[in-house]
């Protein structure tokens, strides 16, 4: 037995979303020993050549007729989020969901699949950066920007770039089990799971000011100090600016408040304490300056899960 995943890719390939879908679907792993595994095939409206971001080529030898024949159908990315999809390739997809095939998406290729309207009435997600666009052009969609993935049952969605291997880590999890995703990701180098609900954590760069301006010294202070009270007041005296004038050039740089920023970092390295089992959780509160209550509450509001489930699913 063998179950057969078709990727769709386009000119303009995304290499590093297509590497995905390939490392976990198109190796074989006989050292797994399991009943099934994948295989498959790559395609494309105009087999041939197809340009790859990057400045080099992708051979794709197979037509959109593979598609016909598969098990699961995955669009890893278009290359133009304003553009028509082709009409040939909505319809494949929307004949190959029709008669039962698994559909999947990562990053852009959600407008793919919105395009073929499998998305309609669906909760679904893309890259942070085009939630909105996704949004405006298909107004049918839920789309939901803060989230690694979502599971619909035979329609699947994820953010951009590594969110695909939480995806696709996913699927093997519901095929094959935990045991055996556990496995996939370790051959990988990669965690074993990460729970959809898990906020992207990309809305605002960390990195967005020059490295003299007093924005960054205030980011650089924060980061070095998260087990420390870090006030409004105390990040606008060691930039020298009045409180007034460093929350609004501070707000201007990075897109959120200084104390939503501030937040955030704490539960960012918070997270990785969590992936040590010897650090109980009240003390990893205390080690990036929140109460337990504190913790838990924004922990949850910021991740999408409680830090117990967070480490749990991280250690299982």
């Amino acid at each position: 037995m063998a179950h057969h995943v078709v990727c769709v890719t386009f000119d303009g390939i995304a290499p590093f979303e297509l590497g995905i879908v390939a490392e976990v679907f198109a190796l074989p792993r006989p050292e797994l020993d399991v009943d099934w595994w994948y295989t498959f095939t790559l395609c494309a409206a105009v087999p041939g050549p197809l340009r790859a971001t990057g400045g080099f080529d992708v051979l794709v030898r197979e037509g959109l007729g593979a598609v016909g024949r598969a098990d699961t159908v995955i669009v890893p990315s278009v290359p133009d989020v304003h553009g028509d999809i082709p009409p040939e390739v909505v319809h494949v997809l929307q004949a190959a969901h029709g008669r039962g095939a698994r559909v999947m998406s990562i990053c852009t290729g959600a407008f793919a699949l919105a395009a073929a309207g499998l998305l309609d009435g669906r909760e679904a997600t893309t890259h942070w950066r085009h939630a909105a666009l996704l949004q405006q052009r298909y107004p049918a969609v839920r789309v939901n920007p803060g989230v690694l993935y979502v599971d619909d049952a035979d329609v699947l969605t994820s953010a951009g770039t590594a969110a695909g291997i939480d995806l696709c880590l996913h699927v093997i999890r519901g095929d094959h089990g935990a045991e055996i995703a556990g496995r996939v990701a370790r051959r990988m180098v990669v965690a074993a799971h990460r729970e959809g609900g898990q906020a992207q954590f990309a809305e605002h760069p960390v990195a967005s000011a020059p490295p003299d301006d007093p924005v960054a010294t205030a980011m650089s202070y924060a980061a070095d100090h998260l087990d420390q009270r870090l006030s409004l007041h105390r990040l606008a005296e060691i930039t020298h600016l009045s409180v007034r004038q460093f929350e609004r050039r501070f707000t201007r740089a990075v897109g959120a408040s200084p104390g939503r920023w501030v937040t955030e970092q704490r539960i960012r390295a918070s997270q990785r304490l969590l992936e040590r089992p010897d650090i109980p959780i009240d003390a990893v509160a205390q080690r990036v300056g929140l109460t337990p209550a504190g913790f838990r509450f924004h922990f949850r509001a910021v991740v999408g899960v409680s830090p117990s489930d967070y480490r749990r699913q991280f250690h299982s």
